[in-house]
């Protein structure tokens, strides 16, 4: 017999033993394989530091431990894309978006309606509504509708109220989430970018701008993040339909 183990000791063997069902180590990463499970969205790749070879081995592993479900990986630059489109043959590249999916999209729930108030600011919408699909959500998209043509947004307002959820981009100085507040009532996260001139900070004078808005109900991450306010919105209109079913 084997003298039995200190209570420590035996505690992280037992934790490590539970990690390792749920992770999966490739080496130079450690991949979440229980994410899904815990908060209903698997674990994203984010491109951006990554080599490569990197993002398609990552994006490999995840979709042999999860074919059902698809892979999605974010920030990719035009060699990870072009490396992945030779690498992975079956993933579907998503360029607007800079990003690549991977495996089949689960069934659309709810409505998440992303809102661009300019053209510059497509790259950040596109990954939002993608973000979005491959979340769960169905996804509508309306672009160039920015504050300096008011009535370009007046008339689209119809199309703001169906959404369960909208996401709403801009960069230069970030009003048009506060005019959407303003009008319909539909929850809302903000997304600062960084589209503008000098004074805009790189991003920063909109995301100020958003956090100050005087309407309320107006949510707001981080500078250019589509995949967060995406998480979020999708997350948001998945729960609107369950409640509505």
């Amino acid at each position: 017999m084997h003298d039995p183990l200190p209570t420590d000791q035996a505690t992280d063997q037992a934790t490590d033993q539970a990690t390792d069902s749920r992770t999966l180590d490739v080496g130079f990463a450690r991949l979440d394989l229980d994410r899904a499970a815990r908060t209903g969205d698997p674990e994203v790749v984010l491109g951006q530091g990554k080599t490569p070879e990197q993002v398609a081995s990552i994006m490999a592993a995840l979709h042999e431990a999860h074919p059902e479900q698809a892979v999605l990986a974010t920030r990719l630059d035009d060699a990870a894309r072009a490396h992945l489109a030779q690498a992975l043959p079956a993933a579907e590249l998503h360029h607007e978006a800079r990003c690549a999916t991977l495996g089949p999209l689960p069934p659309a729930r709810g409505t998440v309606t992303v809102v661009a108030a300019g053209t510059s600011d497509g790259p950040v919408a596109a990954e939002a509504a993608l973000v979005a699909r491959v979340h769960g959500a169905h996804v509508e998209r309306i672009t160039d509708v920015g504050v300096a043509g008011l009535h370009r947004l007046l008339a689209v307002r119809e199309r703001l109220e169906e959404a369960d959820c909208l996401v709403v981009v801009a960069g230069m100085e970030g009003a048009l989430p506060s005019v959407v507040a303003g009008l319909v009532g539909v929850p809302l996260v903000a997304v600062p970018t960084s589209v503008g001139y000098g004074a805009s900070l790189g991003g920063i004078t909109a995301l100020l701008a958003m956090l100050n808005s005087c309407a309320p109900g107006v949510s707001v991450v981080n500078i250019d993040n589509g995949y967060g306010a995406a998480v979020h919105a999708a997350r948001v209109a998945r729960q609107s339909a369950g409640a509505q079913a």
